[in-house]
Parts: structure tokens; sequence; C-alpha cells
């Protein structure tokens, strides 16, 4: 089965001054994104996706680590990450959920960059020019709040209602003065996870 991909879009921005204040070392984030046919678009409600689940995603999951590695030079130098899908008027959110959210997609990404956090993540229905929000956080440490970013960008023809945009994110760096602290000191000052 073909993946039936339109194109592969790329963002990057570069973060120097929050605040008003020079940050130390900017934030730097990256996004990718391939645009694609949905392949249920048409079909009425589908009660078994995982046939296109296991071809397609696989697919999507090497091309876009490969994409977004080109962009950051390593997975060692990515810190935060991300997954993203916006599926287009005529889908579901259930057939953007269904490429993401399966360790056919994702275990391309966790691997490339070593990580043991899992992938953070937003699934939506939208139509061209829809916001591709990719929440991130530490791919080592889903405490550190630092890491906890979000990568916003749009495709101005994208998706069109039977496509489906599948994202991923990535960061260097955390928010510049972060300083909110992590989940450890909550924690140790509240002695438990109850408020």
């Amino acid at each position: 089965m073909n993946a039936n991909i339109r194109k592969i879009v790329t963002y990057s921005e570069e973060t120097r001054i929050e605040g008003g204040k020079q940050a130390a070392r900017p934030l730097t984030m990256y996004g990718v994104a391939a645009v694609l046919a949905n392949p249920w678009a048409g079909r009425g409600f589908v009660e078994d996706l995982q046939p296109e689940i296991r071809a397609i995603a696989p697919i999507l999951g090497e091309l876009l680590t490969s994409a977004i590695l080109r962009q950051t030079g390593s997975g060692e130098v990515i810190e935060g990450y991300g997954k993203a899908a916006v599926v287009g008027t005529s889908g579901e959110v259930e057939h953007a959920s269904a490429l993401i959210h399966t360790l056919h997609f994702g275990n391309f990404y966790r691997k490339a960059v070593g990580a043991k956090s899992y992938l953070s993540f937003t699934n939506v229905r939208g139509g061209p020019n829809c916001s591709i929000a990719i929440p991130m956080m530490h791919k080592n440490d889903e405490g550190m709040r630092s890491h906890y970013l979000t990568l916003q960008f749009a495709i101005n023809d994208s998706p069109a209602p039977d496509e489906i945009v599948v994202a991923l994110g990535a960061s260097i760096g955390g928010r510049p003065h972060h300083r909110i602290g992590d989940r450890y000191q909550d924690l140790k000052e509240l002695g438990s996870n109850d408020a």
C-alpha cells in the first residue's frame, strides 16, 4: 500500500529573546509534516483500521524521523519531542489518531533520539491552514517542565477534506529563562501527587 503523500513541509524557529531578555542559549524548535490522502476517506464507517495503520504508519514514522534528523543534525541533540495529526473535515479524529498512536509510527522517532518518555501529542480535525500544534516534553524526563513546549505552524492548503497531516516536533533546548521548577519539587513539597 502506498502512503500517497502529496507533500512534506518543514518548519523551524529560533527564540533569541524572551520576556525582553536575551537567552543565554537560544531555543530552537523544528517541525516536519507529511500531507497525505486519508486512506479511509469516502469509505463510510470503517470498523477495522489496522490494515492501513500497519501499511502506512511505518512509512510515515521512518520518513518523518529521517526528515527531522536532517533538520537537527542528529538524534542526540534533540531534547524535547512530540507528535501531532490533523485530519481533514471529511475524516474522523480516529483517522488522525490511527496513524500516530501506534508503535509502528512512534518507535522510529523514540529509537532515533534514544528517548524514554512517551511522545506527547495532539490529534484534531481541521481544514486548510489549521494550526498544527505539537506539544513536547523532554525525551528522557517527563517531569522536566523547562521542556514543556508547543511548536505551532500551519500549511495554507492542508489538510484538504480528504487528507491527513501527520507531524513530528523537536526542540534543542528548553524555554529560555524557565523558572517554575519541575514536578519533583512539587512532589517533595506536597509529599504526594495529591494537592
